[in-house]
């Protein structure tokens, strides 16, 4: 791997940052909808878990996804994707259209990407190796060559921007959780994706390196002009890092808001008092 990789990594370490950006939208009050979803309805195993939920998500804007465990968050950040199909509703994108055919969804997925809670890594390869994994649909899964240059320095300039260009060649399995975090962010940046979804991505952090983590974030909306919806568990967290809170109660939408409004009211009909989920019920 070593002799693949060493001409971009050398450039990189020679003085290459990652490239300039456009800059960002207008402020999430009046930029664009990304994203539109019209009486959505999601199901999971023949269960209705969702229904009829109706939500704009503007470009360059910070949405948090609150609620009690298995209310549906992480199937409706799949839905967002493109990987779970609605069971009724219509979802629609900026530029595409409706989410309805192949190539739609394709197009969909292609400029969107996600960060996962467990981070969801290869643990035997390189840092480099899995942030190239991202780009898995760019090229035959098949093929026997290496990396193309393009794509490899792509990579190199994804880890650079999260500060772990000096681990690059190193396994995955020698990282600390809040680097390997990292490495999940710069696979998902790679892609360089319009729509960026985050799955409880501070879950097995520390608090402070949340924090940290939950800055990063800010910064890569702002200066990448991303539009990022991330499900989050940690309340206060979510009313730093948003300018907007949904949260999810019954299968509905029981909040929509700017994080000022996401009171101590508005947190107890999210979270009344009630006995835990059962086992395996979806997230």
């Amino acid at each position: 791997m070593n002799g693949v990789y060493q001409l971009p990594l050398e450039r990189a370490l020679a003085g290459s940052t990652a490239p300039e950006r456009a800059a960002p939208a207008a402020a999430a009050g009046g930029s664009p909808v990304l994203l539109s979803l019209d009486r959505v309805s999601v199901e999971r195993g023949g269960n209705r878990i969702l229904e009829g939920l109706s939500l704009d998500i503007r470009r360059g804007s910070i949405t948090a996804l609150v609620g009690p465990s298995g209310i549906g968050k992480s199937s409706l950040l799949a839905t967002l994707n493109g990987l779970l199909r609605p069971a009724a509703g219509t979802l629609s994108v900026d530029g595409i259209g409706r989410l309805q055919t192949p190539a739609s969804l394709l197009a969909h997925r292609r400029h969107s990407a996600t960060v996962f809670q467990e981070h969801a890594l290869i643990a035997r390869l390189s840092a480099l190796d899995n942030v190239l994994l991202g780009l898995a649909d760019r090229r035959h899964p098949l093929s026997p060559l290496p990396w193309p240059r393009a794509l490899r320095e792509q990579a190199v300039a994804a880890l650079a921007e999260v500060g772990l260009l000096a681990k690059a060649l190193s396994p995955v399995s020698r990282l600390s959780g809040g680097e390997r975090q990292r490495v999940g962010i710069a696979r998902a940046l790679v892609r360089e994706p319009r729509l960026l979804l985050a799955d409880e991505p501070f879950a097995s952090v520390d608090p402070a390196l949340a924090e940290r983590l939950a800055g990063e974030f800010q910064r890569l909306v702002r200066e990448r002009a991303l539009t990022l919806v991330v499900v989050l568990h940690q309340l206060d967290l979510a009313r730093r890092l948003a300018d907007r809170i949904v949260g999810l109660a019954d299968g509905r939408i029981a909040f929509d808001g700017p994080p000022a409004r996401f009171d101590a009211q508005a947190q107890a009909r999210l979270f009344p008092l009630h006995p835990a989920p059962a086992p395996g019920q979806p997230q």
